[in-house]
């Protein structure tokens, strides 16, 4: 199975990080710590792309 690669931005606004993904759209987070924006990007990125091939076929 290929891997695809994809850019996570994160931007710490006063307390909370804010997250997203650059290729997709819709792919967007935050968190409290950039460990917990990163684990909330990862679930983000992969139901919005099941989320995309359920509408496609």
């Amino acid at each position: 199975m290929k891997k695809n690669s994809f850019t996570a931005v994160y931007k710490k606004t006063g307390k909370w990080y804010s997250a997203w993904v650059e290729e997709i759209s819709g792919v967007n987070t935050q968190g409290k710590t950039i460990k917990e924006a990163r684990e909330n990007l990862k679930e983000a990125l992969v139901l919005v792309i099941e989320a995309n091939r359920l509408v496609a076929f």
